[in-house]
């Protein structure tokens, strides 16, 4: 063989490489559930773990809207969430209130499903849960809201 073909052949390898490296030598990642859902975060200024939680919700895709507000229980009580299920903040999607650190694989459920129910809380807010510091020391006991009460959705 000739030394241009090897020259050729050591060019496509190197190519190949710098694309790999230029990419993150990462995998195409699947389309996220969230990419592009508008979602409304209500909390207040001061709450870092709100702010964690956002982000979380950012890099899954999702276009958020934040509301700030010192008031947050007025947002609540419009919302229809009750106050044995309140945490620090509330979001809006697609119709339902979510409140509090629930984990983005009961929100996915929460929509695929689109159950007969008012909304779903993680409630207070547990060490580990998203956007929260701490280790998980159980799973999540996350519930639905409705005018028949709380009743569990599940465990994540």
């Amino acid at each position: 063989m000739s030394k241009p073909f090897f020259t050729l052949v050591g060019a496509a390898v190197a190519a190949a490489v710098a694309a790999v490296l230029l990419l993150g030598g990462q995998p195409a990642q699947a389309a996220s559930p969230f990419d592009g859902m508008p979602m409304t975060v209500h909390k207040s200024p001061l709450c870092g773990c709100c702010g964690e939680y956002i982000a979380i919700l950012r890099q899954r895709g999702a276009d958020v809207t934040v509301i700030d507000s010192q008031d947050t229980a007025s947002a609540k009580r419009d919302l229809g969430v009750p106050m044995s299920a309140w945490s620090c903040h509330t979001t809006e999607v697609e119709g339902y209130p979510v409140e509090g650190h629930v984990p983005l694989e009961a929100i996915e459920r929460l929509l695929d499903e689109r159950p007969e129910i008012d909304g779903i809380a993680l409630p207070g807010m547990p060490a580990g849960s998203p956007g929260m510091t701490g280790v998980k020391a159980a799973p999540f006991e996350v519930v639905t809201f409705s005018d028949l009460g709380l009743d569990v959705f599940g465990r994540f």
